[in-house]
């Protein structure tokens, strides 16, 4: 392939995890560099990651938090054709990426998808219909050509940005913004099916408490009515 591809980690007390990650991208994608932001990590990730001698890997750390600006931190540093997003504790789904990069020859955009025909969700009942009710929100009150509005494990040309730049504010929220700005904008979107793996136990930063996971899902919720008022 002779792209080159650059992938953005967010981390955050990712240890047990990153490395395996790392490793699984460098395995499955050729011509990659990674873009890994960690914000202030407590549990030594940031340690480990400098320990790894790769010189395709970037890394950068910064004291404040927060999913979408640390998303934005790294596409700033982006050099690849083609630029890809994954959450840092599911590297077995690096494996997906060739084949979404492949299909970037005939699309803008591709999308891992839960809602499509053999998507599946494998995470906890809570989690999984939390994520149900927003996708509905989002196909009905923004568009139904999509489906799944929160995977946040995708890929895009680089040329997409001369188009549409993320509006990278809160969590993971601004990529429900981002895919339907795409869409209106006439960018071709194709979502892929992938089975989401259940949580790995004390990594999950969306259910640490109930009030976190409550809050988040106002975030989003709300982020689907800005997006709706402000879309043309």
């Amino acid at each position: 392939m002779d792209k080159k591809v650059s992938i953005i980690l967010s981390t955050y007390n990712e240890a047990p995890v990153i490395e395996n990650t790392i490793n699984e991208i460098f395995k499955n994608i050729d011509n990659v560099e990674i873009v890994l932001v960690d914000d202030n990590s407590s549990d030594g990730t940031f340690e480990k990651v400098k320990k790894i001698n790769n010189p395709n890997l970037k890394i950068f750390s910064r004291k404040s938090r927060g999913l979408a600006s640390a998303f934005l931190l790294g596409l700033i540093n982006t050099s690849g054709d083609v630029v890809g997003w994954m959450d840092s504790n599911m590297g077995i789904l690096a494996r997906k990426f060739p084949t979404m990069i492949e299909k970037l020859d005939n699309n803008d955009v591709v999308v891992l998808s839960r809602y499509v025909k053999e998507g599946k969700d494998e995470r906890n009942k809570l989690r999984i219909l939390s994520s149900q009710i927003i996708n509905l929100l989002c196909r009905i009150i923004l568009s139904n050509k999509i489906k799944d509005y929160t995977s946040g494990v995708f890929v895009m040309r680089r040329s997409v940005l001369f188009t549409i730049v993320p509006i990278c504010y809160g969590h993971g929220e601004f990529f429900i913004e981002f895919l339907y700005q795409a869409h209106k904008r006439g960018l071709n979107i194709v979502e892929i099916p992938y089975t989401h793996p259940p949580d790995i136990e004390g990594l999950s930063k969306t259910v640490s408490n109930i009030f976190r996971f409550l809050s988040l899902g106002f975030f989003y919720i709300t982020r689907i009515f800005v997006t709706f008022i402000r879309r043309n």
